[in-house]
């Protein structure tokens, strides 16, 4: 169990950091206006903002399989 909770975190901490370096590399190296499309205006705090987009990402998908779920278990049980 400690293991396998061990690689998770793990692998949550290096997709953060991988996807923060990503999206400062690609910050770094694109036309402003190209950049502010994408990305938005605030170029400050990348890895702060990275985790927030990959929260907001998951608690949207967690929503929607948690309202699947409840909607199965609605009709299974009729």
């Amino acid at each position: 169990m400690f293991k396998r909770l061990f690689w998770v975190g793990l692998g949550f901490s290096i997709g953060v950091v991988a996807a923060s370096k990503a999206r400062s590399y690609a910050k770094a190296h694109t036309p402003a206006g190209a950049r502010e499309f994408v990305f938005g205006r605030e170029t400050n705090n990348v890895a702060v903002s990275t985790v927030l987009g990959l929260y907001d990402e998951f608690q949207t998908t967690r929503k929607a399989r948690e309202a699947e779920l409840n909607q199965q278990y609605v009709a299974a049980s009729r």
